[in-house]
């Protein structure tokens, strides 16, 4: 059977600040998602949260961009972002930026990451939320579990897949896209993955050779840039992406290595500081040093006729703790740097931020020098 697996996420109102998401917000998705479920709009869902965003995490059969999977989900963080208003949580419905639902929650501010695949015999699929960071944060990690050979073993080793991948690579200025194969592209690819706030990976899928589908991903990744949408700085992007692994696929412990640097991304408090990864447990995803630094989770499911099992928090792992403790030591280099770059963000990228409010500030004492 086909399955579509979907993620979709939103920050609907932080607990305190930007932290985390309060227990009753994801009481309400999960009475709405339990409800969905008995009317068999989907099969099944796990409600979970990254820092302060609010993640759905649903499988259905009704294919990517279902107006009713979608209207279900804005319908949840509209009930959602009420809850967050009585209790007077910080920023309600900060990532809700239209009024009314047109059929498709896409370019109306929650992240979106859905796939649609036919099932194996065994198919592990693993979801990677992340906090505080853009979408970009991903082009790093899923090059190397799908196109680094010192990262995955497979590559090499393994015939299913020592032929490499095709990358779905989007210009998010631009909105265009061009699909790269490794490893014949792959220096092409990296030449465009590398510039991180305007190139992202959006989806891998199998060569032909391959004995999957090649027209269905294996992996993609939430691509929505919240100033691009609102016009202005009204959060980061917080993106989500699926990954699904073994058997033609990057083991599981291929993936997960993709996430053992704790590189850094753009971010961190306000949107304007660039900052190192940190891969942790659900338990640990809230936000706090300078509002981070930004966290990513990855909960594994297994699928079988669209039902998921429980979850394995997959960083809640000793073996990540050098990863943590490296990402803490970066941090505190990163932030001694105070308001100057590297820290801070480039003018280019501080255009979308707070900070042409400050130049407008002081536009007029501005004199032409001679």
């Amino acid at each position: 059977m086909k399955t579509t697996f979907s993620i979709i996420k939103a920050d609907v109102g932080g607990w305190p600040g930007h932290a985390k998401v309060h227990p009753s917000l994801e009481a309400i998705a999960q009475k709405a998602l339990l409800e969905s479920q008995r009317e068999k709009l989907i099969i099944d869902f796990h409600v979970t949260h990254c820092g302060d965003d609010l993640e759905l995490i649903m499988t259905h059969t009704n294919g990517v961009d279902s107006k009713e999977v979608h209207s279900l989900s804005w319908d949840t963080f509209c009930e959602a972002t009420e809850k967050a208003r009585d209790l007077g949580l910080y920023g309600a419905g900060q990532d809700l930026l239209s009024d009314a639902f047109s059929g498709n929650i896409k370019g109306m501010g929650p992240g979106i990451a859905e796939m649609e695949f036919t099932e194996r015999k065994a198919e592990p699929v693993v979801a990677f939320m992340m906090d505080k960071t853009e979408p970009g944060a991903f082009n790093f990690p899923i090059f190397k579990i799908f196109a680094d050979p010192f990262n995955t073993a497979g590559l090499i080793i393994d015939p299913s897949i020592h032929d490499g991948f095709v990358f779905e690579v989007w210009d998010i200025q631009e909105h265009k896209n061009v699909f790269l194969k490794t490893p014949e592209e792959m220096y092409d690819l990296l030449a465009l993955i590398g510039a991180k706030s305007r190139f992202v990976v959006k989806r891998v899928y199998p060569k032909k050779s391959s004995k999957l589908p090649s027209s269905e991903p294996v992996s993609v990744i939430s691509t929505e840039k919240l100033y691009q949408i609102a016009g202005e700085y009204v959060g980061k992007d917080d993106p989500a992406g699926l990954v699904r692994a073994q058997s033609g696929l990057p083991a599981l412990g291929e993936v997960l290595e993709g996430f053992s640097l704790g590189h850094l991304v753009s971010g961190w408090m306000r949107g304007s500081h660039n900052g190192p990864l940190m891969p942790v447990s659900v338990k640990d995803a809230q936000c706090t040093r300078f509002d981070g630094p930004p966290r990513v989770t990855a909960l594994g499911f297994q699928l079988k006729n669209g039902k998921l099992t429980e979850p394995v928090d997959l960083f809640d792992d000793p073996a990540f703790d050098l990863t943590r403790r490296k990402a803490q030591e970066v941090m505190d280099y990163m932030r001694r740097h105070g308001p100057f770059e590297p820290h801070r963000l480039p003018m280019a990228d501080m255009e979308y931020t707070t900070l042409p409010k400050v130049m407008e500030k002081l536009g007029s004492r501005f004199k032409k020098v001679k």
